[in-house]
């Protein structure tokens, strides 16, 4: 027993290394094309007037990166670059900003813009999470709960809602 030992130490050992180079080389490209994207489209917008999507993408990734000022500046671009841009995609758009706002605890321009999404788009569920969100940040408990109510008629599975939901009211039952 004692001599096979070494070998099942190396075993292992050489198993937890290779799955730690595999995760490290993944996360290496992950990151480089997240890179090369972020340098293309910086490239393209400097030298012409991109499209919506373009736009949204650059905001997006500055939006990771947690550089919210430049994402609201991209996403407003987006807004004003087509005016062909359906419905369901301006949403996007306005959940996106809705996001760099409240992440800058700008919570009034938050739901201005999260409302304006679900009003393009009255079935986008992240929409009305981000909302209900926005609303049980400002203490609005009852504006919260009502929001992750009618997230759960559109989409009944929903985890988010489900969960912040029944929160919310035990927590609504606690204060009165």
């Amino acid at each position: 027993m004692n001599e096979y030992l070494p070998v099942v130490y190396i075993s292992v050992l050489l198993v937890l290394l290779s799955a730690t180079a595999l995760f490290l080389f993944r996360q290496i490209f992950k990151t480089r094309r997240v890179e090369s994207t972020f340098s293309r489209l910086q490239k393209k917008l400097q030298k012409e007037k991109g499209t919506a999507k373009d736009y949204y993408e650059l905001g997006s990734l500055y939006l990771d990166k947690k550089l919210y000022v430049q994402s609201i500046n991209l996403f407003q671009k987006a807004l004003k670059a087509d005016n062909e841009v359906e419905p369901e995609n301006k949403a996007l758009v306005y959940n996106a900003l809705g996001y760099a706002y409240y992440a800058q605890e700008q919570y009034e321009i938050a739901i201005r813009n999260y409302k304006e999404a679900i009003k393009l788009y009255p079935e986008y569920v992240i929409a009305l999470n981000n909302l209900a969100n926005v609303y049980a940040k400002k203490q609005m408990t009852a504006k919260a709960l009502e929001t992750y109510e009618e997230t759960l008629k559109i989409d009944p599975n929903n985890s988010i809602a489900k969960r912040r939901a029944e929160s919310l009211r035990k927590r609504f039952v606690e204060s009165k």
